[in-house]
């Protein structure tokens, strides 16, 4: 027993010294002066987002960026996603609205989505975003000036998540606490190694020099976690790759509620374990179980492990700017959802039915 004890400390000890490193050396995007006559090509993959699109729009539409443009690919969408941005692009003629061509044999539904959209892009910077995020000052041209200043392929954004539920409380946090203790995001941009990768495909920001002659989405197409393939790649073939959480000029609500989140990181979950189901579950393992060793040894072992694990947490909060109280408390609740929804995943993925906006992915 003593020595899973001894295991269990190694693995909350790992976890504690990558949440302070990125606790410690924060990656932000300071305030910079924008870059002189560079068009940026703001793109926004939607279907079925009649809930969004039009907030979305009028968000964008508020910011003081000036030299942008603004591209919608409508998605195939069923409902009056499309109605409502052709609407809006009637009255603005930065923004820009596309139809969806038919999606050929071996394309998923976003990476297609994508792709064309980039194909009709004019600026030297492209930024992908989702329809349910929303953008605040000058985080554009402060972006794009990030990128440019450290010579980044990729920049890529983890926006600060808006939880209103007690569900999205217990669950939208996952992605931060399994980021924020298995990767330093300092180590993304410095280091030259692969397994150093991160990405999110709510905000990713390209050199468009470089994704023209790449094709990422392209190479990607069948990827249900794209964003992910596409960092760890451009890593692999020495391309510049920083990912930033904590921004507080880029937000979303991902999932409205429990059900809704459970169902939708099913399929990227194993994507933060590089593409590993088993590595998954020995994290979930040592998360959730690394206490019992220390209730049959001394005091000290338990009071130690408690400690650890209560300051990792303090400080994946603090970084991803999350409520400190509300992540301790819920974290056993969380552990319980991470189980559930790596079974989901396996069980998802063996029988290839995932459904997303009405369509499946696999189609």
């Amino acid at each position: 027993m003593l020595y899973w004890a001894y295991i269990s400390l190694t693995f909350v000890a790992f976890q504690f010294i990558n949440a302070l490193l990125n606790f410690v050396f924060p990656q932000k995007i300071k305030e910079t002066p924008p870059l002189n006559n560079v068009l940026i090509s703001l793109l926004i993959p939607a279907r079925n987002e009649e809930k969004n699109i039009k907030s979305l729009l009028d968000n964008l539409l508020k910011l003081p960026t000036q030299n942008i443009e603004i591209i919608v690919y409508d998605d195939q969408s069923t409902d009056d996603t499309a109605k409502i941005a052709e609407s809006i692009s009637h009255k603005n003629p930065n923004i820009k609205l596309l139809k969806a061509v038919n999606k050929a044999d071996g394309w998923l539904g976003k990476a297609h989505a994508c792709h064309h959209l980039a194909k009709h892009a004019k600026g030297q910077y492209l930024i992908f975003i989702d329809a349910d995020v929303r953008l605040y000052g000058a985080i554009i041209e402060e972006a794009v000036a990030y990128a440019a200043r450290y010579r980044l392929g990729l920049l890529s954004i983890f926006p600060i998540q808006i939880q209103k539920t007690l569900g999205e409380r217990v669950a939208v946090p996952v992605m931060h606490y399994i980021l924020l203790t298995l990767l330093p995001l300092i180590f993304v941009r410095r280091s030259p190694f692969r397994a150093h990768s991160a990405a999110n495909g709510q905000f990713m920001c390209f050199n468009a020099g470089l994704y023209h002659k790449i094709q990422p989405h392209k190479l990607f197409k069948n990827s249900l976690a794209e964003d992910i393939a596409i960092a760890s790649y451009l890593k692999k073939h020495k391309h510049k790759v920083a990912c930033i959480t904590g921004e507080e000029k880029v937000k979303c609500r991902m999932y409205h509620g429990y059900k809704e989140a459970l169902y939708g990181f099913t399929k990227n979950i194993f994507m933060f374990f590089g593409n590993k189901p088993w590595l998954s579950f020995l994290f979930w393992g040592f998360a959730a179980l690394g206490i019992v060793p220390m209730l049959f040894l001394s005091n000290i072992f338990l009071a130690w492990y408690v400690a650890i694990v209560i300051s990792t947490l303090t400080l994946v909060s603090l970084s991803s700017r999350q409520n400190v109280l509300c992540n301790i408390f819920l974290f056993p609740l969380r552990l319980f959802f991470l189980l559930q929804l790596m079974i989901k995943a396996v069980i998802i993925n063996k029988r290839k039915n995932y459904l997303w906006k009405g369509r499946s992915v696999y189609a």
